[in-house]
């Protein structure tokens, strides 16, 4: 199925920091430590910086529908139960560069902490240089496989 693109503009904001580098929560990326066994399933990573940008489309919420990757119950670290993840592909617009990536979507059922805000997009791509929190840039995903709506509907 070929994807229908919706483009929306947002706002990056600061995440957990847990994808991008050692924490409170796990004494390693997170998104470093989980790239392998993603591989293993089929989707390979390893090219993209190893964080996630958190973008904002609200008062718009988003909902994964028919992602094209979901991995049931990745055992990927032995600190918290296993998780879901879905992901779709996606395009990352900022200062007149596209760059391709995917939403990163660990499913909130299967998450013990860390949890996100219908409205933020996590998204996994390639280093942006000079992108900062606060700095309007677009996104665009498939249609096809996310449910984009206001937060009243």
């Amino acid at each position: 199925m070929n994807a229908s693109w919706v483009h929306l503009t947002g706002i990056l904001m600061q995440g957990h920091q847990v994808a991008s580098r050692p924490s409170t929560a796990y004494p390693y990326s997170s998104l470093e430590k989980q790239k392998p066994y993603f591989k293993e399933l089929g989707l390979d990573l390893s090219l993209y910086f190893n964080g996630t940008l958190n973008i904002s489309v609200a008062p718009l919420e988003f909902e994964m529908t028919k992602p094209e990757f979901t991995f049931p119950l990745v055992e990927w670290t032995d600190l918290h139960p296993p998780e879901t993840f879905s992901f779709s592909r996606c395009k990352v617009f900022f200062k007149g560069m596209e760059y391709a990536g995917w939403v990163y979507y660990p499913h909130p059922e299967t998450k013990k902490t860390h949890f996100q805000n219908p409205s933020l997009i996590e998204v996994i791509t390639y280093q942006i240089p000079e992108v900062q929190y606060g700095d309007a840039l677009d996104v665009e995903i498939n249609r096809n496989e996310i449910l984009v709506h206001s937060h009243t509907e």
